[in-house]
């Protein structure tokens, strides 16, 4: 909570105050800088990401916007950059310390004079910064709303020239907001107090109601309005059932070790308990729940925040204060209630750009919990709760590409065909089985049941279960019971979850089945297709690292955490994990390289190139490693590809297949698999699209010389519509990897 000072004479000039941490002077810029210059001299970027200058643009034609942009896309640039061509201050409202903290800490890396007012500020380094304030030392100050509204705060304002109020997480204004915060309702006065000021209000998460509710309060027009895509496209967004969720996450944990993570499970006892037995595994985990005291919960963000490759285990209490850049992955344990407070937190992992990962563990016990939760609110809320379940429930149970219900509770439609980065789009493809008569008895059960039970209960049933419920209820005399021994209950929960989203049955807000109109249609002899369970793989697929010298890397990162340690700052205030992969892939050996990598802007070069350059050239010179330069924009001849043709990715996989790159660079281009890109190619071609003929498809291939032409002639006989009778015909020698190799290679070689 925020402390008042009103007591103490703020305000008054005190010769006998402790200065503050020294404020680094302001960047002396030429008149006719432009904010593109500025981008690269103080920030290290080559290029604005969409939307970006745009917004910058229309601020600095003092026109007030509302900018919703996802988490990591660069909200921050959209009002850091343009207070530095403003004459006077910006101030700009921040609901958390550890986020203003932050942020003041790399700014100042910077090169860029900014400060915060907040409690824990010691009261001499409080009056300090008021003195800067007042002497235009400052040009970016961090407020928390209930430090703005103090009387006098604004009194200190008005004595000074204020070019830009933003108001950061402008969500949290709206009513109809997730996360509604009656404090940041009170800030219009705020507006009111500054007219001459621009307003930018920015959050990465706000629905169309919330985002009118937002231009309303602030008096934002219409046009004043940017909303960039939703699609964070570094992350491999992926859901599997939770059957042993220990295990689980603990093979999740070890595909990232040495990487930063948060598990977010749904209450206080889940997280102790997880946090105690992944303890007990060797994982170095820390848990972060309100139920902790107010010191264990700060010296564990702290340490998560400065210290490398630690997990935290949290309720939602942890993350919106978090701007570590590094976050690899994120573990949902639980079911998130909502799809904006799903996006929000995974929003937290990849802020860099880098790939990362977000898994989802399901199960529908989850659901009746947050049904549970949802029955303890105020009736009025309850409609509209169950409503953002639902739609929750639609992420998890959708066989199409995730990013389309995704995106689409946030008003924007994903058109690609598939994205890549999803466990639905990279997933093999699978021979459907016949699940007719599975089906016809699982409905069976729950019809015969009275459609009152939920899918453990029925499972119980099918196999013929002793337990006290079923023999309760007397369905252990049901013509059902025990006719369901075939599959494990693993094995029919796999195939309970097909049938819910095939839509044969639906689940009421207590977990209960019941039947749809559908279901009396199989009942009839209409055919179901699926996957059988021993088909059920968990997701090994995870989002593609970047191509760089990992011993270098780890190199690079240690001095990174030596200096971090010496200016007592988060490591990724000094470099993101971002910029060291480019020098780990470039490999700068003199100052003028070392400027082109990413993040290194005018301060930090002079600041850090005699600390990481002489790393790197030793490194280089020991290995005979050249340096070389990046793209002028960092962009993959792919993408640049696909930016400019405006087509589907398949039709840009095999366009730049057709110009001459091979199956290796596509996938380094499009960061994916083989698979992926070999399935590109073939579907492009049952498409219609021409393929040029490449033996490299061969060249691919594992399986000896005589298999693969054995394979060649059993497609030639069979035709290439299904793998599967391809491999049994040759008694399962080959793999489906390789069968899709030899089915494009016949694909392209037709005359």
């Amino acid at each position: 909570d925020e402390l008042s000072y009103s007591d103490q004479p703020l305000f008054d000039e005190m010769e006998t105050a402790a200065e503050a941490d020294s404020l680094p002077a302001a960047p002396a810029l030429p008149a006719d800088i432009t904010p593109r210059q500025l981008l690269k001299q103080i920030f290290g970027y080559d290029e604005f990401r969409p939307l970006q200058d745009r917004i910058i643009e229309s601020a600095l034609a003092r026109r007030d916007t509302l900018t919703i942009m996802p988490t990591g896309s660069g909200k921050s640039l959209c009002f850091q950059l343009p207070a530095l061509l403003w004459p006077g201050l910006t101030v700009v409202v921040s609901p958390l310390i550890s986020l203003m903290q932050d942020q003041v800490a790399q700014l100042r890396q910077l090169g860029i004079p900014a400060a915060t007012l907040n409690s824990s500020l010691p009261f001499p380094a409080y009056t300090q910064t008021v003195s800067d304030i007042r002497a235009g030392r400052v040009k970016l100050l961090y407020l928390a709303p209930e430090t703005l509204l103090r009387p006098e705060t604004l009194l200190l304002l008005e004595q000074v020239q204020v070019n830009c109020l933003t108001i950061d997480e402008a969500h949290c204004i709206s009513e109809w907001g997730h996360d509604f915060r009656p404090e940041y309702r009170q800030l219009i006065q705020a507006r009111q107090r500054m007219p001459q000021a621009v307003c930018m209000a920015v959050t990465a998460t706000a629905t169309e109601r919330v985002r009118e509710d937002i231009k309303n309060a602030l008096n934002i027009p219409d046009a004043g309005t940017f909303i960039a895509s939703f699609d964070r496209d570094n992350l491999h967004l992926a859901v599997e059932p939770k059957l042993d969720g220990l295990n689980q996450a603990s093979r999740f944990l070890d595909a990232h070790r040495g990487e930063a993570g948060i598990i977010y499970c749904s209450t206080r006892r889940q997280v102790d308990g997880l946090t105690e037995q992944l303890t007990s595994q060797g994982w170095p985990v820390l848990p972060y729940h309100a139920g902790l005291n107010d010191a264990a919960r700060a010296q564990n963000q702290r340490r998560f925040i400065y210290e490398e490759g630690l997990v935290m285990v949290a309720t939602i209490a942890f993350g919106m204060g978090i701007n570590k850049s590094n976050v690899r992955f994120i573990l949902h344990f639980d079911l998130p209630k909502n799809l904006e407070g799903y996006y929000q937190q995974i929003g937290r992992a990849g802020r860099d750009g880098l790939p990362a990962d977000c898994l989802l563990l399901f199960s529908y016990k989850d659901v009746q919990t947050v049904n549970y939760f949802i029955q303890q609110e105020e009736q009025s809320q309850q409609a509209g709760s169950r409503q953002r379940l639902e739609a929750m429930v639609g992420f998890v149970e959708t066989a199409v590409c995730r990013r389309r219900p995704l995106l689409a509770y946030f008003g924007e439609e994903y058109t690609a065909a598939s994205c890549d980065l999803c466990d639905n789009c990279l997933a093999e493809e699978e021979e459907l089985s016949d699940l007719t008569i599975p089906a016809q008895k699982f409905l069976s059960c729950v019809k015969r049941t009275g459609e009152l039970f939920g899918m453990s209960h029925i499972i119980d049933v099918l196999r013929g279960s002793r337990s006290q419920k079923v023999l309760q209820k007397g369905h252990d005399r049901l013509s059902t019971y025990g006719i369901g021994l075939e599959f494990s209950k693993n094995g029919w929960q796999h195939l309970a979850r097909q049938f819910l989203q095939q839509g044969l049955m639906a689940q009421d807000s207590y977990g209960g089945l019941k039947l749809t109109s559908t279901a009396y249609a199989v009942f009839k002899g209409e055919k179901v297709e699926g996957i059988l369970p021993e088909q059920e793989t968990a997701v090994t697929g995870y989002a593609a690292r970047p191509k760089h010298d990992a011993a270098l890397f780890e190199t690079l990162r240690a001095k990174r955490a030596t200096l971090a340690k010496a200016a007592d700052v988060p490591p990724y205030v000094i470099f993101s994990d971002r910029s060291l992969v480019d020098m780990a892939t470039y490999f700068p050996q003199s100052a003028a390289s070392f400027a082109n990598m990413y993040g290194v802007g005018q301060a930090k070069l002079e600041k850090y190139a005699d600390e990481f350059l002489p790393i790197i050239q030793d490194y280089c010179a020991e290995r005979d490693i050249a340096e070389s330069q990046p793209a002028a924009a960092t962009v993959s001849p792919a993408r640049r590809i696909a930016a400019a043709s405006g087509k589907g990715r398949m039709e840009d996989v095999v366009a730049t297949f057709n110009a001459g790159q091979s199956v290796a660079e596509l996938m380094a281009a499009y960061n994916v698999k083989q698979s992926t890109i070999v399935s590109h190619l073939y579907n492009g071609r049952k498409a219609g699209l021409p393929l040029r003929a490449s033996d490299e498809l061969l060249e691919l291939v594992v399986c000896s010389p005589d298999l693969r032409q054995r394979a060649l002639d059993a497609f030639a006989e069979l035709g290439p519509d299904f793998l599967r009778p391809i491999f049994d015909a040759l008694e399962e020698r080959v793999s489906f990897e390789d069968l899709h190799l030899l089915r494009l290679y016949a694909a392209t070689n037709q005359s």
